[in-house]
């Protein structure tokens, strides 16, 4: 009976590792990283193989089926919540604000944020635009600063792939170490 309920709960445990390995695996190709989503992609597989390949051997064990359900939901879960923690790529922040906006603007850059500031016309008269690209850990910070000075403002939030810059960055050396946590870490240039 032990034998039986520790199988289930590695049924279990592996089953919610590989569905958060495939939740980041999604995440990592809509951001454009491929290799580290192949990467993701053979440890999620090689896992899933091994478990359904568990489960198939011992198809007289109905509470084998319910611990492989409840590790896929729990993973989706978790794979999200993991995703959410690791806040990876870039996001496009629109604001659109009537109150104070010029003290929101100089808010945000003195916060060091780069925004571009346009003069539009709303239903009820002149209002501002705000955009501002942003690493998706910073819009936290990003918001509360929106919230204090203009909290009647309103936002919205878009992903984005991929950002270019105008300018050509110098490229300085490059220690062994550095590439290999810019790979692992998942940054990109």
């Amino acid at each position: 009976m032990i034998e039986y309920l520790i199988n289930g709960f590695l049924i279990f445990l592996a089953r919610l590792c590989d569905v958060s390995l495939g939740t980041l695996r999604i995440v990592l190709l809509a951001r454009g990283l491929r290799l580290q989503a192949s990467l993701v992609g053979f440890f999620e597989v090689l896992i899933w193989l091994l478990v359904i390949t568990w489960v198939l051997k011992h198809l007289d064990h109905p509470f084998y089926y319910i611990a492989f359900a409840a590790g896929f939901a729990t993973g989706n879960y978790v794979g999200g919540f993991i995703e959410n923690k690791l806040a990876l790529g870039n996001i496009l922040v629109r604001v659109i604000t009537r109150s104070e906006p010029e003290k929101l603007l100089k808010a945000l850059r003195d916060a060091g944020f780069i925004v571009t500031s346009i003069n539009a016309e709303g239903r009820e008269g002149p209002i501002i635009i705000l955009f501002s690209v942003i690493k998706r850990k910073k819009l936290p910070q990003f918001l509360s600063i929106v919230e204090e000075i203009s909290p009647q403002a309103f936002f919205t939030i878009e992903d984005i792939r991929e950002v270019g810059k105008c300018l050509k960055e110098a490229k300085s050396k490059t220690h062994p170490i550095d590439k290999l946590r810019n790979f692992f870490w998942l940054k990109r240039k």
